[in-house]
């Protein structure tokens, strides 16, 4: 069982994912301690590694607080949501940019939309599909401060849909950091394990990552759920 969850995702899965996995999905009680010493036998470890991130320094139009404040603890959809853009490369020097926000009640990805560009349209278009899919969500909504995010036209768009803004701290990527986890965690288990010569490969690559993410993808931090999973059951909590 061992063998083939590891194979079956390209061998991602760390001894914790792996305990994870097999006690929801085939109804066992295993210690993550037997895990790893089995995996140890097995010769089998996660393949990922991790990439550091370089960040440009950009000039603002209009700026926020730390309103978030690092209070990444969130009980009820819809209330606390980070975004951000990151880069990934394809063919001999091609560039992809991915736009996502993540809501920090169940550590879904809300929305997210991959382009060609890192410009206004990619992060205005991220936030226009998750505003349309919840469009009575009016959560304190946190970035970096990246030139998107302090567009005078972006800032608008908050404070029509009565949303908080909130921005990180300068060189402070740690006031976004569950958002900074989930990109290293992509590309992590995606990205870094595969080539892709052509944007479109990319792009699929990414919307089958999200998909089995939010779908598929055990967290011990939400008791040992998926994302959507979570999200259901703290709803029936909260009824």
């Amino acid at each position: 069982m061992i063998k083939r969850a590891y194979e079956e995702k390209d061998g991602i899965l760390g001894y914790r994912q792996m305990t994870m996995k097999l006690n929801r999905q085939f109804h066992l009680s295993i210690n993550h301690k037997r895990v790893y010493r089995l995996m140890g036998i097995l010769e089998l470890k996660s393949v990922c590694r991790k990439k550091k991130k370089n960040y440009v320094p950009t000039t603002p139009e209009i700026t926020a607080e730390n309103v978030l404040n690092r209070d990444f603890k969130s009980v009820e959809f819809g209330t606390k949501w980070l975004t951000d853009v990151t880069e990934m490369k394809y063919g001999l020097q091609s560039k992809a940019y991915l736009s996502a926000i993540l809501d920090l009640s169940d550590k879904s990805i809300v929305s997210f939309v991959i382009g060609h560009s890192n410009n206004n349209e990619l992060v205005f278009k991220t936030f226009d599909i998750a505003h349309r899919a919840y469009p009575n969500a009016k959560p304190i909504f946190h970035s970096d401060r990246g030139f998107q995010y302090t567009n005078k036209m972006f800032k608008k768009k908050l404070d029509d849909t009565g949303m908080t803004q909130s921005m990180s701290r300068v060189a402070r990527c740690i006031d976004n950091g569950p958002m900074e986890s989930f990109w290293g965690m992509l590309k992590s288990e995606m990205y870094y394990l595969h080539k892709f010569n052509t944007y479109e490969e990319l792009e699929v690559a990414i919307t089958e990552y999200i998909n089995y993410y939010n779908n598929h993808r055990y967290q011990k931090r939400l008791k040992c759920m998926t994302p959507l999973e979570y999200r259901q059951y703290l709803q029936i909590s909260a009824a």
